[in-house]
């Protein structure tokens, strides 16, 4: 998975009008340096090897600030959990395995217009963004 580098990841925060303090950015490289997702207490833990003082409250209000600005994306895993990985320079889509909880993101070049301007008309919803996750087992698990 390709995500942003860090620096241009922090300069895009900081020209959102986001102070970063050492938390904040402790955080942002936890999540920017995976190679993987990452629940936010693993992101805590990863921070807290960068700045000491990182507090779970400062680790979600981040995370939050990165999926705002496209910088990382949620990923939802059956249990009702959630975390969170470095976003792609494209949209993506995600395979989550249902047994070993790998994510693998794959790219969206799929072309889900006419789908989405289907489920549109039937709904009356504006659809203003999509996210994909198939799930299923990974080759090491199946």
């Amino acid at each position: 998975m390709t995500s942003v580098p860090l620096e241009a990841s922090l300069d895009r925060m900081r020209e959102s009008g986001y102070r970063l303090t050492r938390p904040r950015r402790a955080v942002a490289q936890a999540l920017l340096e995976a190679q993987d997702w990452l629940r936010p207490e693993e992101v805590l833990t990863r921070a807290r090897a960068h700045c000491r003082t990182v507090g779970l409250v400062t680790v979600y209000r981040t995370l939050a600030v990165l999926e705002e600005l496209g910088l990382a994306r949620r990923v939802h895993l059956e249990s009702g959990c959630h975390g969170y990985a470095p976003a792609g320079l494209r949209h993506g889509h995600y395979l989550v395995c249902l047994a070993c909880h790998q994510v693998v993101e794959f790219p969206g070049r799929e072309d889900l217009t006419p789908l989405i301007r289907q489920i549109s008309r039937k709904t009356g919803f504006v659809i203003e963004d999509h996210l994909l996750e198939l799930s299923g087992r990974c080759p090491d698990c199946r």
